[in-house]
C-alpha cells in the first residue's frame, strides 16, 4: 500500500487524478519531494501508459 507524507500531501492532491493513481498503483512511500520525483522519473522512463 502506498504512502504519501503529509509534507507533500499537497503537492500530490494537485497532481492530475490519472497521474495520482499511476504513483499509487506502484506501492511507494513518499516521505518528501525528492521521493515524489524520483517516482515521476520512473513513470516517465517506464512510459506509464496512465501518466
Amino acid at each position: 500500500m502506498s504512502y504519501v507524507s503529509p509534507k507533500i500531501k499537497a503537492q500530490f492532491e494537485s497532481m492530475p487524478i490519472n497521474l495520482k493513481n499511476a504513483i499509487l498503483e506502484r506501492d511507494v512511500r513518499l516521505e518528501n519531494m525528492a521521493d515524489l520525483m524520483a517516482c515521476l522519473e520512473r513513470i516517465i522512463e517506464e512510459g506509464e501508459p496512465n501518466a
